[in-house]
């Protein structure tokens, strides 16, 4: 009977490993409809990879590659987390509240918005020039970050 038990615990638990462990795909019927039309709305490229992150067997973030290198992060609820671009490229302005993006242009003219996250105390963006920038929740100018 213990053996019984001992094996049928060990069963379970490679089942709840295994579900557990994240998934990478090509397919973006995978995202959320919101990251969908994130996507398709704003960026040019397709998708190349999905990964689909799991924590305990449930979806915590989606992490999209499209074909021109643009790396976006998503919440289990398709909502954008960050979005990375090549140098050469910038972030669509659709994702970069108004002060931030009037800060940029009035101190950074000549920088283009190559990263962009959100943070629980605010925004993080990133120049072309490798220069990181703090924002508050309010969009309000904080510091500079190395």
């Amino acid at each position: 009977m213990k053996k019984f038990l001992f094996v049928a615990l060990i069963a379970l638990l490679s089942t709840t490993v295994a579900s557990a462990r994240d998934k990478y795909t090509h397919d973006a019927s995978v995202l959320p409809a919101v990251a969908q039309s994130v996507i398709k709305s704003n960026f040019k490229a397709n998708v190349s990879l999905v990964k689909v992150d799991k924590d305990f067997g449930r979806v915590s973030e989606y992490e999209v590659i499209l074909t021109d290198g643009t790396e976006i992060a998503f919440d289990r609820n398709g909502n954008v987390k960050e979005v990375e671009t090549a140098e050469t490229s910038s972030v669509p302005a659709a994702f970069i509240p108004q002060p931030i993006t009037m800060y940029i242009n009035k101190y950074h003219a000549k920088q283009r918005i190559v990263g962009f996250e959100r943070e629980r105390s605010g925004y993080e963006v990133t120049l072309s020039n490798g220069l990181d920038l703090k924002f508050d929740r309010n969009a309000n100018f904080v510091k500079y970050d190395k």
